[in-house]
């Protein structure tokens, strides 16, 4: 039986089909669905848990592994960054039963703030790293890694990509095969790494490693693919695909084992063909590698670090090679202009009204990873600063304590981000005596990577009722004495409460109380109108970017565009409507 499949749905029937019983996550594009396919259709064998963060996933999927379960942690790539810590030392107590982790990779950044290439992660932490191509290899490779965990005692990363995880493909659909393991066994040697044991377990990373490189040589995840051998092709995950598509009579040396790379296999390869590319997504790992190994071969000479590669850009690169002839009625792409679509704060998000109020209070506002970094954008152009999940509440400390801008600092953060990274650092500005003050964007889930439960919503991955963290509780027990809750809705209030709080000679948290618009249920209330008779085209309406008031087309008699408001899109929130200084945004009775 066949079914078409994305990557990551075809990753989590893989999970299923060779015995996974534990997994563990942080919602993150482009792997969050990987999650919820195993909650929504496995759940009666697998259990799946969404995390406070990675670091907190990897280290309940460790242990569900040292207990004896097939597990998984995943998440995208800057979680790895997260859950670094736990990994590294990972490395040295080796595995109990199978343990995967899943990093997909964002090439292209399509919605992450960098593009990293975590191959690197294994050569750093000495762990194998396997590579898919498509979905069916997304499902295939899991058998792969269970087994190569389990004969070398060691975690084994996954690696997909965005193009990976999210294109179908027809994937062979088979039944469930589980593996029995005892459960959690005492060994204090492997499993409690104080640096006597560590020294011990060193050595035998080292050893192991030697023998993940005959299996790199001997296994069939790395295949050679003979066709004319004037050129030669080392590839491996998507760009495998554009390689072929681009330059089809080439042969190719197909890497599905990452790290450690089969060096014998890349010489004997090198010695059969005239040329030799490698082409790889994003930095020279492959290159760097062989060359280092004493092979010729050419590949970020030719062919792009940034961004994702696709046909064209691998086609471009054999004939800049000069291999092929650049055939430019051949590329894929349209020549018709497409219209932008920049990313925006849907109608009626809750975030807007806040944004709206920073930049009235006229203070820098230091952000964090969500919806509310699209504030960030014009015409809010409110946020100043967003490095990772948490930093907001650090940034404002700093730039307090540096003491050179006379300018408040306001830091924002999520409900979700804020357990994943926030609640230390806010434990930092009261312990250090800062006075800013830290909105915490309630809105009751996650709502970027699509609305997932989190530690505030009551209900885990699985649906099963559960307690919710009381954020204004959490926040006094963190030693905070002046926390506000307010309606993002209600632009006086707001205003007024935080131009009280930023002056505030201590540390301030003001909570919003408005969910997403969008989940679990999308909220609209009576839309809004504009009342021509009373607008006066002043555009203060456009100032609150809400993508459901637009130009009518139409000016009035000094020729400035006259607003219109979709009564399809608009939820009702009141915003537009709380700035409009002739009142001319009414109901739409």
């Amino acid at each position: 039986m066949e079914m078409l499949l994305a990557g990551n749905e075809a990753l989590a029937r893989g999970f299923y089909e060779y015995g996974g019983e534990f997994a563990s996550a942080y919602p993150g594009t482009p792997s969050t669905e990987i999650m919820q396919v195993m909650a929504k259709f496995f759940k009666e064998d697998i259990y799946s848990e969404w995390a406070p963060n990675e670091k907190v996933a990897l280290e309940t999927a460790v242990g569900a592994s040292y207990g004896g379960a097939r597990s998984i942690a995943v998440m995208k790539h800057v979680g790895l960054n997260v859950a670094a810590d736990p990994l590294m030392t990972l490395s040295y107590t080796g595995v109990g039963a199978g343990l995967i982790i899943v990093s997909a990779d964002d090439p292209g950044m399509h919605s992450s703030q960098n593009e990293q290439d975590n191959r690197y992660y294994g050569k750093f932490a000495s762990i194998p790293v396997l590579e898919p191509s498509d979905s069916q290899e997304a499902k295939d490779f899991v058998k792969y890694a269970f087994e190569i965990s389990e004969k070398f005692d060691t975690p084994v990363m996954l690696r997909l990509t965005t193009r990976i995880s999210h294109s179908k493909g027809l994937v062979q659909i088979g039944k469930r095969e589980t593996v029995d393991h005892p459960g959690f066994e005492r060994n204090i040697e492997k499993y409690v790494m104080v640096p006597v044991h560590a020294i011990k377990r060193h050595a035998i990373i080292i050893e192991r490693l030697k023998k993940l490189k005959e299996y790199a040589e001997e296994t069939n995840l790395n295949k050679i693919i003979w066709n004319d051998r004037k050129v030669g092709v080392v590839t491996g995950s998507i760009a495998y695909q554009h390689t072929r598509d681009a330059f089809p009579e080439a042969s190719v040396l197909k890497l599905g084992m990452g790290y450690p790379l089969p060096f014998n296999k890349i010489k004997k390869f090198a010695s059969e063909v005239e040329h030799l590319f490698v082409v790889e997504e994003l930095e020279p790992f492959y290159e760097e590698q062989i060359k280092g190994a004493g092979i010729e071969i050419e590949g970020k000479k030719y062919f792009p670090s940034l961004l994702e590669l696709n046909i064209n850009l691998v086609r471009k690169g054999f004939a800049d090679a000069g291999v092929i002839k650049e055939d430019k009625s051949a590329s894929v792409e349209t020549e018709e202009p497409v219209l932008p679509r920049p990313p925006v704060l849907c109608s009626g998000c809750p975030h807007r009204g806040i944004m709206v109020v920073l930049r009235k209070l006229k203070v820098f506002t230091t952000g964090d990873i969500g919806c509310y970094t699209l504030g960030a954008l014009p015409p809010l152009s409110q946020i100043d600063t967003c490095l990772c999940m948490g930093a907001s509440i650090g940034h404002a400390i700093g730039i307090e304590k540096a003491g050179k801008t006379k300018k408040k600092a306001v830091a924002i953060i999520g409900d979700s981000t804020f357990f994943h990274s926030g609640i230390t650092s806010l434990a930092s500005a009261v312990y250090n005596k800062s006075s800013i003050t830290v909105i915490i964007a309630d809105n009751r889930t996650t709502a970027m990577t699509g609305g997932q439960e989190n530690l505030s919503t009551s209900k885990t991955l699985m649906g099963e009722d559960t307690s919710a963290i009381n954020l204004p509780d959490l926040c006094k027990a963190l030693g905070v004495e002046h926390i506000k809750i307010v309606d993002p809705y209600d632009i006086d209030e707001t205003y007024a409460i935080l131009s009280k709080e930023i002056d505030r000679d201590a540390v301030s948290v003001v909570i919003t109380n408005r969910p997403c618009m969008l989940f679990p249920k999308k909220i609209k209330e009576t839309p809004l109108r504009i009342d021509t008779d009373k607008c006066t085209a002043c555009g203060i309406c456009f100032s609150v970017g809400c993508p459901s008031i637009s130009g009518s087309g139409a000016t009035n008699d000094k020729g400035k565009p006259v607003p219109v408001i979709d009564p399809a899109t608009c939820t009702g929130c009141w915003i537009c409507a709380k700035v409009c200084p002739a009142e001319a945004i009414v109901e739409d009775k």
